[in-house]
């Protein structure tokens, strides 16, 4: 088997981006138009491309990976660990009797195999049937007062669409693409073992049923190139960070028919200088002069809703008194939070001399010291 990994020269955790790095070094380094005439070149070529075309695909990579690490060990029946189907079967029906019979579409074998070996996500991949697309999870930051009070955003979606030069195919235009010769087109092989019989992706095509003489140079040979795709998404009121949107249908697209995967949108809400928010609750703090504080004051304040609304300051409010607004705050479900505002008296940190004479008139009227 073609380590993949060692062609593109990426280790076994490389993330999608550090392959397509390396698939562009090297594509751009041994294409054929750089290395007219060079059939080693081209044929480093193709290997690149075949190999990126099973990595870049999250499940074509995962079969790849499985194949890898336990498709030696699976021949002739044996399982990973030294394990056989067919003596633990035997050991069954030691126990419970010849006449305690199993077949393979028993829910108590279906149990088994999912626990064996993860079953059912390796064996529906390796079909050729529908299969819905991946979902995709994005995260955005928002305004707070969009949070606040709901509004639609745009945002650019990463995802998968239909390669436009190969269709699809994952073959260069023109090239020849034959039914793979091993599995006869279903992209997946059976093993025999005794009474047992277990289904995996074909190697000779990996899980695609197909041989390409030469991949697409567009898509290189998934059938599919990454794209950008801006979609509006509406806020519903009160969102607030850590909110999620699900968008259905906006996923990657599926496969041989199969629906497209949705879209979760996870929010995050930006600070505001003015606003800061507890649940449905709004807390502000606003500056006050000492006259204002002494003399009491008439003060109007802007709100989360985009109006103003007055505040009356008795005299002798204290520095970090706490008014409640009620009914001032989030909107959300139903539910109507308040707004709470602190204010913080401000000293004057420069006086004239006249002011100087007053303030110590007034402190000595009323007998405090200085």
């Amino acid at each position: 088997m073609k380590d993949y990994y060692k062609i593109l020269g990426v280790s076994e955790n490389a993330t999608i981006d550090e392959i397509k790095q390396a698939y562009k070094k090297l594509a751009m380094k041994y294409h054929p138009d750089r290395n007219p005439g060079d059939k080693q070149a081209e044929e480093k070529f193709k290997e690149i491309n075949e190999a990126y075309s099973v990595l870049s695909d999250p499940e074509k990579r995962k079969q790849y990976d499985q194949l890898r690490k336990f498709g030696a060990k699976f021949e002739g029946g044996g399982f990973p660990g030294g394990f056989n189907f067919e003596d633990i079967f035997s050991n069954f029906r030691t126990g419970f009797g010849e006449g305690f019979n199993f077949t393979v579409g028993d829910s108590f074998i279906e149990d088994l195999l999912n626990q064996f070996f993860d079953r059912g996500e390796f064996f529906r991949k390796g079909k050729r049937g529908a299969v819905k697309g991946d979902d995709i999870n994005i995260t955005v930051e928002i305004p707070f007062s969009t949070a606040v009070n709901g509004g639609e955003i745009y945002v650019d979606v990463p995802r998968k669409e239909v390669c436009s030069v190969c269709g699809g195919t994952g073959a260069k235009p023109g090239a020849r693409v034959s039914t793979c010769p091993v599995c006869k087109g279903t992209g997946t092989i059976s093993d025999v073992k005794g009474m047992f019989a277990f289904s995996r992706p074909c190697p000779n095509c990996y899980g695609r049923g197909k041989i390409i003489s030469e991949i697409c140079y567009s898509c290189g040979g998934t059938g599919q190139i990454l794209t950008t795709r801006k979609i509006k998404i509406k806020i519903p009121a009160g969102a607030d960070t850590g909110t999620t949107l699900r968008i259905k249908g906006e996923g990657e697209p599926g496969i041989n028919g199969g629906a497209n995967g949705d879209l979760y949108v996870h929010i995050k809400v930006q600070d505001d200088k003015f606003f800061k928010r507890k649940g449905n609750d709004i807390y502000v703090e606003i500056p006050i002069n000492i006259a204002q504080a002494i003399l009491g004051s008439k003060i109007r304040i802007r709100t989360i809703h985009g109006n103003k609304v007055e505040l009356t300051i008795p005299p002798g409010t204290q520095n970090g008194t706490t008014f409640r607004l009620k009914g001032l705050g989030v909107r959300s479900n139903g539910g109507v939070g308040d707004m709470y505002v602190t204010v913080r008296v401000e000293i004057p940190e420069k006086i004239n001399e006249k002011q100087r004479k007053l303030i110590e008139e007034f402190a000595k009227e009323g007998n405090l010291k200085y």
